[in-house]
């Protein structure tokens, strides 16, 4: 079969099998009764062995090496394709995340998208500093996308440029809070521990209610944060978190100081004071566990304190008693004044 012939039939075109002729890779091995150079049936096969490992991704010298020695093993170059092309779609995943960035943009000009590659390219950089730079130095006729922000507050482990992510999320609005509350879902408790540290800081109600599901939350950390920044919001469901931290000594202070302003409500303070009592009597011989309480009941209003103070004051543990007994004299003098 002649080459114009072969082209027709196999697909390839006269170009390439004089390459492959040219390579030695596949060389027309008969002879017409004119002289001309003719393909037999065992080279037009490996025209189509040589196709078909070029469809793998094979290298012509890869091919050649292959079809050249009869005992090569094919896995270790199979593996090794198998890693580039994960590589390659790797590459080309990224490309089509940006693309559709720039695109969600809807920059007017060049000069718009030179900028949102650029925040895209710090935001993706392996330098926290710059990371940081990219996110507060956005330009405010280019908004980020929230959806940017919450994938990158999601998986960004340095605690500045999270500030910052979260400080834009917040600002951002649309969908932040539907991207970045995803991430209260995920098996990843570092991911929950950055999502409700994000919703922590964004305001309205849905923000409220997302916070409240996560003191159901199996990681204590992700629920002492929701429990926090519910109770800023005076939410009362966070009060037995705020207790139990208090009991714990874990962001004891911060808990306190919550307790303390959701007490301002005459309808939370009787609930909160009973339940720090609760805590009192559950723990008669922990001096650490009572000086904390003690410390927390500082915080309440003065006239349901003081009494529960007082009585501190004799406490058996005598740090607890000189503690209770100061926090006494400090709330007289804050009643007085």
């Amino acid at each position: 079969m002649l080459i114009g012939e072969v082209a027709r039939r196999s697909g390839v075109s006269t170009r390439m099998l004089r390459h492959y002729d040219s390579l030695g890779l596949v060389r027309p091995t008969g002879r017409t009764v004119g002289g001309y150079r003719e393909y037999s049936a065992e080279d037009i096969r490996r025209i189509f062995h040589v196709e078909s490992l070029r469809s793998l991704g094979l290298s012509l010298r890869q091919i050649a090496r292959a079809l050249a020695d009869p005992a090569f093993a094919p896995s270790a170059l199979v593996g090794d394709l198998i890693r580039r092309t994960e590589d390659r779609l790797k590459r080309e995943q990224e490309l089509l995340e940006r693309l559709r960035t720039v695109d969600a943009l809807a920059p007017c000009g060049w000069q718009d998208v030179l900028h949102i590659v650029e925040l895209l390219q710090g935001l993706n950089s392996p330098s926290a500093a710059r990371r940081q730079q990219s996110v507060l130095a956005s330009a405010e006729d280019v908004p980020v996308p929230a959806e940017l922000l919450a994938g990158a507050v999601l998986a960004e482990s340095d605690p500045n440029v999270a500030g910052a992510l979260r400080w834009a999320l917040a600002r951002a609005g649309g969908d932040g809070l539907a991207s970045v509350a995803s991430g209260l879902y995920s098996e990843n408790v570092d991911i929950r521990r950055r999502a409700v540290l994000a919703i922590a800081e964004m305001p309205g109600d849905e923000a409220t209610a997302v916070l409240a599901d996560a003191l159901e939350d199996s990681d204590t950390t992700v629920r002492r944060h929701a429990a926090l920044a519910l109770g800023t919001r005076g939410a009362t469901a966070a009060v037995a978190t705020l207790v139990a931290m208090v009991v714990e000594g874990t962001n004891d202070v911060e808990a306190a100081e919550v307790l303390g302003a959701l007490s301002l409500d005459p309808g939370c303070a009787d609930p909160i004071m009973s339940a720090l009592v609760d805590e009192l009597a559950a723990h008669p011989a922990d001096p650490a566990v009572r000086i904390r309480l003690a410390q927390a009941f500082a915080e309440m209003p003065a006239t349901l304190a003081q009494g529960v103070l007082r009585q501190l004051a004799h406490d058996e543990d005598r740090a607890v008693a000189l503690i209770a007994s100061t926090l006494v004299g400090m709330l007289e003098e804050r009643s007085n004044g």
